[in-house]
């Protein structure tokens, strides 16, 4: 199958039993019917399990703190992971 934005020959990937069709020229992502609400559930189910409820403590006005969490290999400021980013990670 090819790409309809720029013609490139399209991968399939399987994740948790979604096969997404992706260009990896222009890195446009492609579904078949259906294969959004599947993912749409899951992402649903897997934001239920992670929720928790605050801990003793905590303020919102200042919920990080005094300082933001850096990532300690790095110094860098760490990177909230989006809820479907293990589905769209093809690198």
């Amino acid at each position: 199958m090819k790409c309809p934005n720029c013609n490139e020959t399209l991968l399939l990937s399987e994740r948790y039993s979604i096969q997404i069709d992706y260009c990896p020229n222009c890195r446009g992502i492609w579904l078949d019917k259906g294969e959004l609400d599947k993912m749409l559930e899951y992402a649903a189910h897997k934001m239920d399990a992670a929720r928790i409820e605050p801990q003793q403590g905590f303020h919102p006005e200042r919920p990080y703190g005094d300082e933001r969490r850096t990532h300690d290999k790095y110094g860098k400021p760490y990177k909230k992971k989006s809820f479907l980013g293990d589905l769209f990670d093809f690198d």
